[in-house]
């Protein structure tokens, strides 16, 4: 439970006094960069394969002569609108992201970067912290949407070239009994759980204690902690909204 106190009132410093506007639109594009563009290989890569799997393992349990083979394109649409695009993009992220930030700011603490900023009197937290939660929860929803799209597409090459599924078919599926509401859940997990990782991410980096060894182990934790988060959330976020 302290930890958990300490994490929220870590929160609320975020929101004290803060600098210019244009000081942390500056950081928000550059942490926007480091967060978002430095991870599309890493989820075009992930994405694409994750589709080409879904397609072939769905294709291969889908053995009914009467169940019409364009089901295997709505399936892997579904499958990665609600669950695979989202959540798993975002555990990738949680290792990639909430580790960078971590280490980050861990060695900022060790080598007393933010006691000197804190003897600046600028709020170290909100500065530092305050642009990578915002370019979190601004590029994370943006990396979820190339997701599912190479997602869908690598099951697409996948069920052609191997001739599970026809172009027709598969085409066919995609738009069948098309709900527009999943892209809004699609777009609300990211949000979530990039405000997640950020958060969760920096507080372990921002309170680190000790050395190099410390640093490691705060991000190693930062990432479990995140990963589990994003579990929970993604189980609650479903039974609120759908």
């Amino acid at each position: 439970m302290s930890v958990i106190g300490k994490y929220f009132i870590f929160l609320g410093s975020l929101f004290g006094k803060g600098e210019k506007l244009s000081v942390y639109w500056r950081r928000f594009m550059e942490e926007s960069v480091s967060i978002g563009v430095s991870s599309i290989f890493i989820v075009a890569i992930v994405s694409t394969f994750i589709g080409a799997v879904s397609c072939i393992q769905t294709a291969y349990n889908l053995v009914s002569p009467i169940i019409p083979v364009s089901t295997v394109a709505l399936i892997v649409r579904d499958m990665q609108i609600l669950e695979l695009a989202p959540t798993i993009t975002c555990i990738v992220l949680a290792g990639k992201v909430g580790s960078n930030i971590a280490s980050e700011l861990g060695t900022m603490r060790i080598t007393e970067q933010i006691d000197a900023l804190e003897v600046m009197g600028i709020n170290s937290s909100s500065y530092l912290v305050m642009p990578k939660v915002l370019a979190a929860m601004f590029t994370f929803p943006m990396l979820v949407i190339l997701a599912a799209f190479l997602g869908i597409f690598g099951g697409y090459l996948a069920g052609t070239l191997t001739g599970v599924i026809t172009e027709r078919d598969y085409l066919y599926g995609i738009r069948d009994s098309f709900v527009p509401y999943n892209l809004f859940f699609m777009c609300v997990k990211p949000f979530v759980f990039g405000f997640l990782i950020a958060t969760i991410s920096s507080y372990q980096g921002f309170f680190t204690k000790g050395g190099a060894l410390e640093v490691g182990k705060a991000s190693t934790q930062a990432v479990t902690n995140s990963c589990i988060s994003v579990l929970i959330a993604d189980y609650l976020l479903a039974q609120l909204l759908l």
